[in-house]
């Protein structure tokens, strides 16, 4: 029994000090031109407050502040056309219809990005565990996840926060990228 309240006080100390850096990490976080500064890994040129300028609040928190958007709130969880989802940010083509799937998880998921130079990747140690956070290669827009519960041919999981994407239906125009 002590050995489980041990070990159930050093789960709550880690929880207790994620949520602490989180909260730390959330005011510079909202302080103009810190926001996800090393996010912008990608080719575009534009800045943090252009893209603030740009974009409406929720899609610029979620693309540039790394924040999450609610499950099941999204339209694109439902949409079943086929075409191509595009970063809500800069247009980059990030996913095709083809390789979309229902994922259970209340956002839109994907067995493979369009390409893999359309996406760069980096460990995120927020929830204390590891996962593998994706953005677009184009803005350094974050756009979710993946894991590796997926369905074939990939086994991965891409799951996307609905409002860090566009959608394109077959046999309309590709916005230019944003440069």
């Amino acid at each position: 029994m002590k050995r489980r309240n041990l070990l159930t006080g050093i789960g709550l100390s880690v929880v207790g000090g994620s949520v602490v850096l989180r909260a730390v990490g959330q005011d510079a976080a909202d302080s103009p031109g810190i926001a996800s500064e090393d996010a912008m890994s990608g080719n575009n040129s534009k800045t943090i407050e252009e893209w603030k300028q740009i974009l409406p609040k929720e899609r610029f928190d979620i693309l540039f502040r790394e924040k999450t958007e609610p499950a099941w709130t999204s339209t694109l969880n439902d949409e079943k056309r086929a075409g191509t989802y595009i970063c809500a940010a800069c247009y980059q083509p990030l996913f095709s219809s083809e390789d979309k799937f229902d994922s259970g998880t209340g956002w839109p998921s994907f067995t493979r990005p369009i390409s893999d130079e359309a996406i760069d990747t980096k460990k995120d140690f927020k929830l204390i565990w590891p996962r593998t956070e994706y953005h677009c290669s184009n803005c350094g827009g974050h756009q979710g996840h993946v894991f590796d519960d997926g369905p074939q041919p990939t086994g991965q999981r891409w799951c996307n926060n609905g409002l860090a994407l566009g959608f394109v239906a077959e046999g309309e125009e590709l916005p230019a990228l944003r440069a």
